[in-house]
């Protein structure tokens, strides 16, 4: 087959991920049917295109693994026709997503414009620097640690190093916790192109039960921070500059580990969150940039104004997002902002050739 094909084949399955991650960002349940009505179209060119695919001889097995992870969670979107099963399917949607992000992630040197899917737009004329060829043995890109020999058990984490990290200089670390009955090997993706454009170091550490222990906080906090001092010892980060985020679940049980006292964490960013059933007193001094969807059908944005002026009265600076196109979903077009307020260094700027 002619290279030209094969480049139409590349621009197909990069624009089922772009319909993918917008499907994930705009996702509300009372507008469902609309959404599927965007998505149909696409869905059915990448099922012509994953056709094709199969007949074209020379192609990756990765390559047609990972469009046919993405074609499926394109599909499970369009089969939510119930509320009792979307919950299940979208799960589901989430993690063959990650799971083809994972498995395309290796061949992005192969196929320049799937390259181009792991750098923001603004750094991807300095993806020589930026993403350099390394050796397998080199201690950067993904690195799983999980308890057991199962790539989904919990308790777990992922991380995330540059692979323009040479060792020289500590770097920034943002950790990202999971929404309910998530898991962190597929949420490392909400952050890792702004990871590898900014340079700073990812962690996405999982639950140890389906979600995580808002009752009793220190269930998962120990094993974060334990994952957070492998790191700072392993690879050097800067101590001042950890940032705390989370979705949903996530968020809360972010804000949870983040007021305790003498946390590690400079700052939180909860997303779509709620604040933890627990006293206020750590949250004098505290940093956190709250974001939420206007139109969120779980925790609706009432309470986060409420807890926004919950912790301003007990001495946090608190910075309020209200997202008025968002439901409870994430937001990616959010995590510029948020490094930028976290850390004005994080903001893409001109880098060495």
């Amino acid at each position: 087959m002619s290279g030209q094909s094969i480049h139409l084949l590349e621009r197909a399955l990069v624009q089922g991920l772009g319909i993918f991650e917008s499907a994930v960002r705009y996702l509300h349940p009372p507008r469902i049917e609309d959404l599927q009505a965007m998505l149909k179209p696409h869905v059915l060119s990448l099922e012509q295109a994953l056709e094709q695919a199969e007949n074209t001889p020379g192609l990756p097995p990765e390559f047609l693994q990972g469009m046919h992870l993405v074609f499926e969670a394109l599909c499970l979107f369009m089969d939510i026709d119930a509320r009792v099963r979307a919950f299940a399917s979208i799960l589901t949607s989430l993690r063959k997503g990650g799971q083809a992000m994972e498995t395309l992630y290796p061949l992005r040197h192969a196929y320049p414009a799937l390259g181009d899917v792991f750098l923001e737009k603004d750094a991807r004329s300095r993806k020589a620097y930026l993403d350099p060829a390394v050796p397998p043995a080199a201690r950067v890109g993904l690195i799983h640690a999980v308890p057991e020999d199962e790539p989904y058990a919990r308790g777990g984490s992922s991380l995330y190093v540059p692979e323009s990290y040479d060792g020289a200089e500590p770097l920034p670390l943002v950790v990202a916790l999971h929404g309910g009955y998530g898991h962190g090997r597929d949420f490392l993706w909400m952050w890792l192109k702004e990871a590898k454009s900014r340079r700073f170091l990812l962690l996405a550490p999982s639950s140890r039960l389906q979600t995580w222990n808002i009752v009793q906080p220190g269930y998962d906090y120990d094993t974060i921070i334990s994952a957070v001092e492998r790191i700072r010892n392993g690879w050097g980060i800067d101590p001042g500059r950890v940032l705390l985020t989370g979705l949903s679940d996530g968020a809360t049980y972010a804000l949870a580990c983040a007021l305790r006292a003498r946390s590690p964490f400079a700052a939180v960013a909860p997303i779509a969150g709620v604040l933890p059933p627990m006293g206020l007193t750590g949250a004098h001094g505290k940093r956190i940039y709250w974001v939420h969807g206007r139109h969120d059908w779980m925790f609706p944005v009432r309470q986060a104004l409420q807890d926004c002026e919950r912790l301003r009265n007990a001495g946090a600076e608190v910075a309020l997002r209200v997202i008025e196109d968002l439901s409870h979903t994430y937001p990616r077009e959010q995590n510029a902002a948020i490094l930028e307020w976290f850390d004005p260094s994080l903001a893409t700027g001109p880098l060495p050739a």
